[in-house]
Order: structure tokens, then C-alpha cells, then sequence
């Protein structure tokens, strides 16, 4: 465990594994269980001969800051401190859902620090997508209004329906607490809604690999294939999965995610 100061956050990362390559970090989505609750299962199984970090973002219980509203280049700034303060060098670098725009502007404006670059479930602006902008803004009231509704339809849009119906109702229940409606996750909400990154798409240089899941009601994967078309010679796969995909359809993740980062490396 480890911090680096950024601006007023007191920033919280781990490095775990070893390896002499690239280290690969990960970069969280909306709710402030930040990197525990999104790679907590998954970041175990990326290390292999890479070290693996992962920091929790202005938001998240384990990051300290001054509360005030967040922006993707305050974020970007925080991921950016990080690689600098671990010292594993140049990064691969994945963004899930929130954490894909975060991770997107730290290729842009500083490719010197990204070899690879993976964005899963994400997209480029919110403004004038009317879906995403009703939901996130669904969110906020019932964050406000409604907390444990905030529960359901988070877990209701981050699963795909066949997979909550495998994990029946107890399973479903299990879910819903995961994601409170804490003053750090509606922070990271407030953020959603302001996301527009089309200006810096252009400038990123690394290898880049987008992945989107087909049944994704967060994010609907149209999104994910903008993004490809925008990030000139990124490749694309999908995954028949919603949201959390790596939750739902893990092996078949930690597959494509190494498959492209070992292959990009060749």
C-alpha cells in the first residue's frame, strides 16, 4: 500500500506481482469501493510475470481530498502521479467504464507514460446522448431521494438479465449493497455527466484496444464502437456480457485483455 499527493487527494494505489515488463494499471469505474470492489477478483488473475497496480480515484473510500467536484483531468492527473510515484516506468493502462475516459486522457496528454491502452465499457461524451445523460441523471435523484432504489438500478444496469437470473434472487440481493449512493459515488456521477473527451481521441498514440459488452445497459456498446472508430488503429472485440463484464464473464476478460497486451508487446 502506498500514496502520493495530487493537488489536495492524498491518492492510494497498490503494486502487486513482479515482472520486468510493462506493469499493467487499472483504473477503476463509478463507486467509491474503487479498485477493491471493480478488480478485487480480477487483478489477481492479470499479474502472471506483470506487476499489477491499482489506485483508488478522488471518490473512493481509501482516497483522501477535499470533496470538491471532479473532472477527467483531475483524474487523469491522479493516474498520471501515480505511474510517476510507483516507478515501474511506462504503463499498459486500463480504463473500466469511468475509469475508460480517465484512462483515455492520460494517453493523450501523456504518451510517455502509456504503451498500451485498453478502454473497456466506455465512451467518449455524455451530453447529447440522452440515454446516458437520463441515467446518470436518474441517479443522482435516487442517490439523493431513494438509496436503496440507487442499489437496484445500479445492479439492474450493470448485469446483463441472463446473468442475474443465473445467480437468482439471493445472488441478486448479495449485489445490490455493493455500490451505495456514499458522497464519493454521486461525486463520481456528477463527474459522468460531464464527460466529453472527443478533442483529446485523436492524440492518443499507444496501442489501443477497445472492448465493449453486447448486452451493456450502463454503457450500451455503441459507445465502445465509437470510441474505436475515433482512436485511429485501435482494435475492437466484444464480449456478450453486460456492464461488468469482467464479473460476468471473467475468463473469457483476463483472455482478451492478455491476448491483446501480450500480442501488442510481440
Amino acid at each position: 500500500m502506498a500514496t502520493v499527493t495530487v493537488g489536495t487527494a492524498r491518492v492510494h494505489y497498490d503494486v502487486e506481482g513482479s515482472g520486468s515488463g510493462p506493469a499493467l494499471l487499472l483504473v477503476h469505474g463509478t463507486g467509491s469501493g474503487g479498485a477493491v470492489v471493480n478488480w478485487g477478483q480480477t487483478a489477481p488473475r492479470l499479474t502472471g510475470d506483470r506487476r499489477v497496480v491499482t489506485l483508488d480515484l478522488s471518490g473512493a473510500d481509501r482516497t483522501v481530498d477535499d470533496g470538491g467536484p471532479l473532472t477527467v483531468e483531475t483524474l487523469a492527473e491522479q493516474v498520471v502521479a501515480v505511474i510517476e510515484d510507483a516507478g515501474t516506468g511506462p504503463v499498459d493502462l486500463l480504463g473500466f467504464s469511468m475509469g475508460a475516459p480517465v484512462s483515455a486522457a492520460v494517453a493523450a496528454l501523456r504518451p510517455d507514460l502509456v504503451e498500451r491502452l485498453v478502454l473497456v465499457a466506455g465512451w467518449a461524451h455524455t451530453d447529447g446522448d440522452e440515454y446516458l445523460r437520463n441515467l446518470f441523471t436518474l441517479w443522482q435523484r435516487l442517490g439523493e431521494f431513494d438509496p436503496a432504489g440507487f442499489g437496484r438500478s445500479v445492479t439492474m444496469t450493470g448485469f446483463s438479465r441472463g446473468f442475474l437470473n443465473s445467480i437468482g434472487r439471493e445472488g441478486v440481493e448479495a449485489l445490490v449493497p455493493n455500490m451505495p449512493p456514499t458522497p464519493g459515488t454521486l461525486r463520481h456521477v456528477a463527474l459522468d455527466l460531464t464527460v466529453d473527451i472527443r478533442a483529446l481521441l485523436p492524440r492518443i498514440e499507444a496501442r489501443t484496444l477497445v472492448v465493449g459488452g453486447t448486452q451493456d445497459i450502463t454503457v450500451p456498446v455503441e459507445n465502445s464502437r465509437e470510441l474505436h472508430a475515433a482512436i485511429a488503429g485501435s482494435a475492437y472485440a466484444e464480449i456478450d456480457a453486460g456492464h461488468v463484464m469482467f464479473f460476468e464473464k471473467e475468463d473469457e476478460f483476463v483472455r482478451t485483455v492478455t491476448e491483446f497486451l501480450d500480442s501488442a508487446a510481440a
